[in-house]
């Protein structure tokens, strides 16, 4: 795993967590999406998508109702899906050079949006290979996962 030892990255990151956090409990956010680019050519090379579905939302026609699950089980989905992130290796191009990455998220329209936040196009892989990876649930959100990635040329 990598960790970072930049600031500015810790610093980004920081407030990036400290937004969603304040969307996911106003359950504000249907899709987090991380996108990696290669600083050289600007193409994006790789898209993770995380599509959350926020169960029993009092506007919904249907509310939607998962079994209850032990905090175990929750924490044994989450790990197979760092399993399943770990093992994508196996299946994804090299990134060559130096690559960037942007975190965009899919809020509703009534969300408060920082002013640093900025509109954005949805940054998808052009003839791009995609994979459905785990989902998890929990009794109040699904979260969904899927990376996009660039065919080698």
């Amino acid at each position: 795993m990598l960790v970072t030892s930049d600031d500015q990255v810790k610093a980004y990151i920081k407030k990036i967590m400290s937004q969603l956090n304040r969307w996911m409990t106003g359950g504000k956010i249907s899709k987090l999406v991380v996108v990696i680019t290669s600083k050289e050519t600007g193409e994006n090379v790789e898209r993770w998508q995380f599509d959350v579905q926020i169960l029993n939302k009092s506007d919904a026609a249907v509310p939607v109702k998962e079994p209850e699950k032990t905090e175990e089980q929750i924490q044994e989905e989450i790990q197979a899906i760092f399993r399943q992130i770990t093992a994508s290796v196996t299946f994804l191009p090299v990134l060559d050079g130096n690559c960037t990455f942007n975190v965009l998220v899919y809020a509703d329209a009534d969300s408060d949006v920082p002013m640093e936040w900025g509109d954005s196009d949805a940054k998808e892989i052009k003839n791009g290979e995609k994979v459905q990876l785990r989902g998890f649930s929990t009794s109040n959100h699904r979260v969904d996962t899927m990376v996009s990635y660039r065919l080698a040329d």
